[in-house]
């Protein structure tokens, strides 16, 4: 056991007396005055405050501070728990809260309403308190009555589990949710919320509030309130403070009896200082049903243990605290233009919150206040405060702690003052011997820090008055829609074509509204261009035109980009590869100029192909580890097999292993085998003519000749479908859910029944309120959103069947999914109702479909890419209207094979693998993840 001897610090502090009286005229100048003087009175010297305690640890870690106090017959009794909300996780916000209520409910051996006891043994001030950074419990009781408070509160610490029911649990989480409806129901209630989630980055401890939100209450649960009291409520992460009618030696005796058996706890990870000082303001404004505006405006500054705290602490009170303070008599005594004004510092652990908060008077202009406050902030920074005003805060400081000291508990009482300094600066008498050190803060002192922390990153929130609104009669009839009229005709525009001198093919849609021109330079390449090279190359190659050129490097490119106020992008696709360009029309010669030269002279420098090399393959390793992508990578192989050039991922990235592999030479090869003028389309569209264009692009692209070889020819030959099923599995451990991705081989883009193909597919899964999305989503609640699409290509098209769902319903949904595909062909094909709605949809949205120039732009290269005729919109649709059921019946017959889809399922193999095989569907093998290529992939049949 530990005796603190008491100590004593003098205490010098000045206070003012002002004098009064008519100050004398000055007889050069009648109209000037003196301001009254003022005459600085030293103040006796004043010891400092001090409260006497002796301190032991037990065995178990239990931190016990007893302070002797025989004024009256009473102890105060107050058990902190170092945890808050700042210990929560995003998700679980709320539980410190949540869990301190449940604290009140009983414990294991006493299975009743904690007060009863208290309340019979005349107990005061007894509560408990959740805030960021700890939880607290305190009572007061008469001496007599301590040996049954030192038990109710070690039994709670720890025997609680066996007492919380699911019962309890219910019902305090139904309390703690009033408790916030009531909060929020409060003028200005929604504040702190905006406010914390506002000032400090995503992810931050204090970036939600100690009540948490609705959604992370109600999905509390038992084993979150186990594991809670577990991590934190052992003794090694409590302080018990015991003030009043007690010595230490009675208290280690009690203490021990009561607590020396409860368990230490876990080692606990402790957060450290994470102040987050922003560097730029932010402004917001929100409408509260309240009277007065009000502006909050806010910083974050030093945690309380800071070397700052002390000088931030005097800089808050001189501009806030009390009548005397500098922003309360500008605005509120002087000036009159707000009701009130203060400055809440709020001394926490990781960083401490600097509001000034001020109601404005009704009439008065919020920016009005705001102006005042800046004007007077600005001043203290330049200025800082007097000798006069910290000696004055000082004191004000000091009388409100001797006055605190009469009582040994309650809110702020001597217990409570020495558990705060235990508990978070491991010294009971902290916070006193922080307000001694105050008085030697020098004004100079105090301005340095308030420039350092409060001339940059203020937060302001402005909350204004809800207005009084009024609703007239209501005047429209709501028994039926309004009948939607004729739609207007929206024509494609013409489209103009020519062919350049050297092969290059050009398509050219005026469009005058804008003064943009822009082009997008396609060529037939693609992802399927990969198949029997190093996969990844189509990509890697397209991504490296703006990395520097014969002429300029990577960063001159995007200077240039910048100052000529043009775009440039560059792509592949699984069919094409693309350059684009979207230029002013004031530069367009200047910007063409830059586009030929990355489309003909791309340097692919080996320093620009290493610096991206890195980020590539960790990108591919991140496609490796998202189920989405997972399955993509490895449906294709699957899908189309290993010679084929859609046999490969399908996100185009390659391998880490051809990542790796890939070289310079590699790079030009495929520059120069690919993009070639006799491989291209040029698509235009924008402010231009087709004379000035061919002018144009005839000067720009004139060294840009085919070379002699022959263009290769990518393998897209016809793919028989498999002989039956086959589901294939990706173990993700702890996987949250699972992806379900259906493949089948469709037929290609090219075929004339394209829209009716995409109509059968929209019925059946394309669009929110299709089938399958109706199922999973809207009835069963299985998945957020299910659906099927064609992915588009040249060559046979994947179409595949989407769904995320959750982990427990994986067969479930798989075996939905089958219902439907069978009803789909089967006893329940796509209605006239069905097929009606998606007329109408297409239909009726061509008025918007092509209101942008890159909306044309994209309509013209899928029919350059998929070879359709160049007028293919302007009977579109005519062409959309003739779709007939029975069309799109025979195409789902047709194309959906049942029993010959491919399914990749990603998920945690150990508790959905056993239910997908019982549905017995068909062969079922897990995938082993390493490198997928158009080659092998690695698997394992069980």
């Amino acid at each position: 056991m530990k005796k603190v001897r008491k100590y004593s610090i003098p205490l010098a502090l000045v206070i003012a007396a002002a004098s009064c009286g008519e100050a004398p005229q000055n007889a050069t100048n009648p109209q000037s005055t003196t301001d009254p003087s003022a005459a600085i009175v030293p103040a006796p010297r004043i010891n400092s405050l001090e409260i006497s305690y002796e301190k032991f640890t037990l065995p178990n870690g239990l931190r016990v501070i007893v302070h002797e106090d025989r004024k009256a017959p009473i102890v105060s009794v107050g058990v902190w728990y170092h945890v808050g909300s700042k210990d929560e996780k995003p998700g679980r916000t709320g539980f410190a809260h949540l869990f301190e209520h449940l604290m009140f409910n009983g414990s294991e051996n006493y299975n009743d309403e904690f007060f009863k006891p208290f309340e019979l043994a005349g107990a005061t001030g007894m509560n408990g308190t959740t805030w960021l950074d700890r939880t607290n419990y305190f009572e007061t009781v008469p001496s007599n009555a301590l040996d049954m408070a030192l038990w109710m509160e070690s039994d709670r610490m720890g025997h609680l589990l066996g007492a919380i029911t699911q019962k309890k649990l219910d019902e305090q989480r139904g309390v703690v949710q009033n408790e916030k409806r009531q909060g929020q129901n409060q003028p200005y209630g929604k504040v702190w919320e905006r406010m914390q989630k506002a000032i400090y980055p995503t992810g931050h401890p204090y970036s939600w509030t100690t009540i948490g939100s609705m959604e992370d209450l109600n999905s509390a649960s038992l084993d979150d309130v186990h594991q809670w009291f577990k991590q934190y409520y052992g003794s090694a992460n409590t302080v018990l403070v015991l003030a009043g009618d007690i010595d230490a030696k009675t208290a280690k005796e009690k203490v021990e009896k009561y607590f020396a058996d409860i368990p230490a706890g876990p080692p606990l990870i402790k957060k450290k200082a994470w102040i987050a000082k922003r560097e730029q303001s932010r402004r917001e404004q929100m409408f509260d049903r309240v009277a007065q505006s009000r502006l909050y405006k806010v910083w974050n500054t030093p945690n309380l243990d800071h070397e700052d705290a002390g000088a931030i602490a005097l800089a808050a009170s001189v501009l806030g605290d009390g009548k005397n303070s500098r922003l309360y008599k500008r605005l509120v005594y002087k000036d009159q233009i707000a009701t009130s004004i203060n400055v809440g510092l709020h001394e926490l652990e990781l960083s401490s919150i600097f509001p000034i908060v001020a109601n404005v008077k009704p009439g008065v202009a919020l920016a009005t206040v705001e102006a005042a406050i800046e004007e007077e902030l600005q001043r203290f920074l330049a200025e800082g405060p007097s000798e006069e005003e910290l000696a004055r805060v000082n004191m004000s400081q000091y009388a409100s702690y001797a006055r605190n000291l009469e009582q040994v508990g309650g809110w702020s009482g001597k217990g409570v003052i020495l558990a705060r300094g235990e508990l978070y600066l491991g010294n009971p008498n902290a916070y006193l011997e922080a307000m001694d050190k105050k008085q030697s803060i020098s004004p100079q002192l105090v301005r340095a820090a308030a420039q350092k922390w409060l001339s940059s990153g203020d937060y302001n929130l402005e909350v204004h008055p809800f207005p009084e609104y009024s609703v007239s009669e209501a005047t429209a009839n709501r028994s039926k829609l309004p009948d939607t009229g004729e739609f207007p005709s929206v024509p494609f525009p013409e489209l103009q074509t020519a062919e350049l001198s050297n092969g290059l093919k050009v398509v050219l849609a005026e469009r005058n509204s804008v003064p943009v021109v822009d082009m997008h330079l396609q060529f037939d390449a693609g992802y399927a261009a990969d198949q029997g090279k190093k996969l990844g190359t189509s990509s890697y190659a397209m991504s490296m035109l703006k990395e520097g050129t014969a002429k300029l490097s990577a960063l001159e490119i995007s200077a240039k980009e910048e100052i000529l106020g043009a775009r440039i992008s560059a792509g592949a696709s699984i069919d094409s590869a693309s350059v684009r360009l979207n230029a002013l029309k004031s530069n367009l010669d200047n910007s063409m100029s830059l586009f030929a030269d990355i489309v003909m002279q791309p340097a692919f420098s080996n320093e620009e192909i290493e610096r991206k090399r890195a980020r590539w393959i960790a990108g591919i390793q991140q496609e490796k580890t998202q189920p989405v992508q997972m399955a993509l990578r490895n449906l294709p192989p699957l899908l189309y097999g290993s010679d084929h050039a859609y046999g490969v991922p399908l996100t185009g990235s390659g391998t880490e292993d051809s990542i790796q592999s890939l070289t310079r030479d590699d790079l030009v090869s495929y520059h120069k085998t690919w993009m070639r003028p006799d491989n291209a389309t040029l698509v235009v569209v924008g402010d231009i003519n087709l004379k000035e264009l061919t002018q144009k692009l005839e000067q720009h692209f004139a060294d840009w000749q085919a070379p002699k070889k022959s263009l290769p020819v990518k393998n897209l030959a016809q793919v028989s479908h498999p002989g039956k099923t086959r589901v294939y599995l990706i173990d993700k451990p702890g996987a949250e859910q699972s992806i379900i991705i259906g493949g089948l081989l469709a037929p290609s883009e090219k075929i004339p029944q394209r829209e009716a193909l995409h109509m059968m597919n929209d019925i059946f899964g394309g669009t929110f309120t299709a089938r399958i999305n109706m199922n999973l989503r809207e009835d069963k609640h299985w998945a957020y959103g299910a659906y099927s699409f064609l992915t588009g290509a040249k060559g046979q098209q994947p179409l595949l069947v989407y769904a995320p769902v959750q982990t427990d319903k994986t067969s479930e949904s798989l075996q939905e999914l089958y219902k439907e595909l069978q009803a789909y062909i089967g006893d329940s094909p796509a209605s006239e109702e069905e097929l009606q709605k998606i007329k109408d949809n297409r239909i009726n949205e061509l008025p918007g479909r092509f209101e942008t120039i890159a909306s044309v732009s994209g309509a013209i290269s899928a029919m350059v890419t998929n070879e359709r005729p160049l007028n293919y919109m302007q009977g579109y649709a005519e062409q959309i209207r003739d779709v007939n059921l029975d069309s799109i019946h025979a195409l789902a017959r047709d194309t959906m094979k049942v029993n010959k889809f491919t399914w990749v399922i990603v998920g945690d193999k150990s508790r959905i693998e056993q239910k997908i095989r019982d549905l017995d569907i068909g062969s079922v093998t897990e995938i082993e993840i390493n490198e997928p290529s158009n080659t092998a992939i690695s698997t394992t049949e069980r």
